[in-house]
């Protein structure tokens, strides 16, 4: 395959690039959020939990163990994950979010990441952006934003 004006192409690419940078970063931002939240989702309904087995309610559940994301339930945790992209300061910021409500206000997302004294850590969030890193590197790179 040969290209006619490989470099007079590869000028305008770069010019491309360059004058559409908050745009290119939005997008980059957008689909990286959104890359970390379905990990994050996809860790709590998927995979083999290792964690006590109990009734409740004449349905049978098996908790994750510690170090485990955590197992799905009522799905409540799954539904609470949600993502957005806002400018803060003159920055483009990705925001991926976990609320959970525990029926009296709070958010028990937050304890299931980081643990509790009474309860081990389940975390969901940070190895979904660790996992996804590689990933999100190269959408930043194939819209021009770093090298």
């Amino acid at each position: 395959m040969s290209f006619k004006n490989l470099p007079q192409f590869k000028k305008k690419l770069r010019k491309r690039l360059q004058t559409n940078v908050p745009r290119n970063l939005g997008t980059a931002m957008t689909k990286s959020a959104l890359l970390v939240r379905n990990e994050a989702i996809s860790s709590i309904v998927s995979g083999n939990k290792t964690g006590s087995t109990y009734s409740r309610g004449g349905k049978t559940h098996t908790a994750s163990a510690k170090g485990e994301a955590p197992a799905s339930d009522t799905g409540t945790l799954v539904s609470g994950i949600s993502h957005q992209v806002v400018m803060e300061a003159g920055n483009v910021v990705g925001k991926i979010t976990a609320f959970a409500s525990d029926g009296r206000g709070g958010n028990y997302a937050k304890h299931l990441e980081f643990g509790t004294t009474n309860m081990g850590e389940r975390p969901f969030m940070q190895p979904a952006l660790n996992k996804n890193a590689r990933k999100i590197q190269r959408i930043f790179k194939r819209q021009g934003l770093i090298k």
